[in-house]
């Protein structure tokens, strides 16, 4: 089977690069000074980055520019699931901090659209001026109305009048003057905030949240990346391959929608065991059924479905699992150890690829990351015991007495 040599090793993205060190290096600043000033202060970092861009004269300074930018971004998504988080009722918290994970994805596919409208009229530039305006605006946007977590002030001992003043926002009529007294029902955590994942009890479960984090994205991105170029070589015309490789993401949407209905049922790893041992099969028959359009179809949205969909569900469990103090920090470093996943996934693929592996033996391989992840799912549920995330810490969320 003929394949393209020059798609065999994809270029590392710098934005990635920048997205994974913004997750690690910036979300424990959040757990020390606040999620509204990391998020306020990322979003101008990277609006600003974006609108430097358009001055951007050779390749090297774009790359630069991109991967300073991902620097910013990759901030905003932890820090924005654990203020919801905060901020939600035990009901809906999961349905809500998965909805918030699905937004990148859904501005990604909107940025994807409006470029295609904005090049050809008003050259590349005018991507990054749109894309820099933007998060601008909305920064300011920030400035006036997000408020902070009423947990990590409480935790964190900020006056009582500035608690006031936000709990006021939300109920005009809170009966509460400056000398009000609130309480949290934990500590603030002393030391690192991200050795702090490794204390108490934790480390189990912080090292399967990477390893699954990082065995999902490697999946995720592989298929991503590569789906519509195997299709394609597999006699599929382009316009259908890249049909095939939408339905990925379609059905990453509807199960983001539709997993937060599920774990609040059953509870996280119960969910995502089932997922994953589901993914499993669906991405290795991938490759068996590439000759029969329909089943192609089906079985590339059960493992968009399972897999996209199931990292908001990840990245929802880590903000669970882990207090208010470490809250960012945690889903920080899972989602940045996970991106690790996401730059190596295509590169692996890759190399495959240019071993000339037939399409099944690679469809076949790209199933054993999420094996992987599901066995770790299970010895997650074995280090916690019968109950899961969805059954206890709904529940231990701390709230303000």
């Amino acid at each position: 089977m003929a394949r393209r040599q020059g798609g065999t090793r994809p270029r590392v993205r710098a934005g990635l690069l920048g997205m994974l060190l913004g997750s690690l290096l910036l979300t424990p600043v959040a757990d020390r000074w606040g999620r509204r000033p990391v998020i306020i202060g990322s979003t101008l970092f990277f609006a600003a980055c974006m609108l430097a861009t358009t001055q951007a004269r050779s390749i090297e300074a774009l790359l630069v520019l991109r991967f300073v930018t991902g620097l910013g971004l990759g901030s905003i998504m932890p820090n924005a699931m654990a203020l919801v988080g905060e901020y939600s009722p035990a009901r809906s918290r999961i349905t809500r901090m998965m909805l918030v994970s699905c937004g990148f994805t859904v501005g990604a596919a909107l940025g994807g659209f409006a470029s295609a409208a904005l090049i050809p009229a008003f050259g590349w530039q005018s991507v990054f001026w749109v894309g820099g305006l933007l998060p601008l605006a909305l920064a300011i946007a920030m400035l006036a109305w997000l408020p902070e977590s009423v947990q990590f002030m409480v935790l964190r001992q900020r006056p009582a009048q500035h608690i006031v003043r936000w709990l006021r926002r939300i109920e005009p009529t809170l009966a509460a003057g400056k000398d009000a007294t609130f309480t949290l029902a934990e500590r603030a955590a002393g030391g690192m905030p991200v050795a702090e994942l490794f204390r108490q009890g934790r480390s189990d479960v912080t090292l399967l949240l990477w390893l699954i984090s990082f065995m999902n994205l490697i999946n995720l991105y592989f298929l991503s990346n590569w789906l519509p170029t195997l299709l394609k070589d597999a006699g599929y015309s382009t316009s259908t391959a890249v049909l095939a490789g939408t339905a990925l993401q379609v059905g990453g949407i509807a199960g983001t929608l539709a997993l937060g209905w599920f774990i609040n049922r059953f509870g996280f790893t119960r969910v995502l065991l089932a997922c994953f041992l589901c993914a499993a099969v669906s991405v290795a028959l991938i490759g068996q059924v590439a000759a029969t359009l329909p089943l192609l179809v089906a079985v590339v949205l059960v493992a968009g479905f399972c897999i996209v969909g199931g990292q908001p569900a990840l990245n929802a469990l880590a903000g669970t699992y882990y207090p208010t103090a470490l809250r960012s920090t945690g889903i920080g470093w899972s989602l940045g150890i996970g991106r690790i996943g996401s730059v190596l996934g295509p590169v692996v693929g890759g190399q495959l690829i240019g071993l000339q592996w037939s399409n099944a033996a690679l469809f076949v391989a790209a199933a054993v990351p999420v094996l992987v992840s599901g066995l770790a799912m299970l010895r997650l549920h074995a280090v916690r015991g019968a109950a899961t995330p969805g059954d206890q810490d709904q529940a231990k969320l701390p709230g303000i007495a």
